[in-house]
């Protein structure tokens, strides 16, 4: 995949429906009501680098802060959703130990895995940050992920909503109508290339989470070592 284009190609499709007012609004986001959750692996970016990202959300909410952002302790990569979340799901359906095995076998030795957040990319539904890897190791990491969950016989539903390639991460929901869309899509405009800057992944968490991996909902299972 050309990562570049398809993240080029998303922003321009998306911004178009932003502009046009059929951008997507979720309902759930705030819902008390809402458990869906779920099982996944992921990685987090550096404390500087979350920084970075903080001063660019700053910007957006002093111009609509009715959206839904990101604080620093939810921002992530989504390595693999190994269950994705579903409403009713909880973890003594299955055995975690299970999951930990298999995620450890499908480990790489000495990845040595970068990853660049430069510039922006969106759905209609969110905006998100460009992730860029500096080798092929994650995407094999997800390969050898996909092929020992499915010669296995735990619960699982990898790739059922697309077979993940990319390494971008939200920052960024729609909760509410835009209310200052011309300055908010400005301001995405002149944040749209920007750098955010590298960081190395040492670890990855497996992690018991709710739709939106809020804090205050999401268990971690178990920390991997890189």
């Amino acid at each position: 995949m050309n990562l570049k284009e398809h993240y080029s190609n998303l922003y321009d499709s998306s911004i178009e429906k932003i502009k046009n007012d059929t951008y997507e609004i979720d309902d759930l986001i705030e819902s008390k009501n809402d458990n869906r959750f779920g099982i996944t692996l992921l990685l987090r970016p550096s404390e500087a680098v979350k920084a970075n990202i903080q001063t660019f959300l700053s910007e957006l909410k002093a111009i609509e802060p009715n959206q839904y952002y990101y604080e620093s302790s939810d921002i992530h990569i989504t390595v693999m959703s190994i269950i994705s979340c579903y409403t009713g799901f909880q973890l003594n359906q299955i055995n975690i130990q299970d999951y930990i095995e298999v995620i450890k076998q499908s480990l790489i030795e000495s990845p040595n895995i970068e990853i660049r957040f430069k510039g922006l990319t969106a759905s209609p539904s969110c905006i998100m940050l460009q992730g860029f890897m500096n080798n092929e190791a994650l995407n094999s990491l997800r390969d050898n992920l996909r092929q020992n969950f499915q010669n296995s016989t735990l619960e699982q539903s990898i790739d059922k909503r697309y077979a993940i390639q990319t390494a971008h991460s939200t920052v960024v929901r729609f909760k509410n109508k835009l209310e200052y869309k011309d300055a908010f899509l400005k301001t995405i405009e002149t944040f749209k290339d920007k750098d955010f800057r590298t960081f190395k992944v040492n670890e990855l968490e497996l992690v018991y989470n709710d739709w939106y991996q809020k804090e205050a909902l999401v268990e971690k299972l178990f920390q991997f070592e890189l």
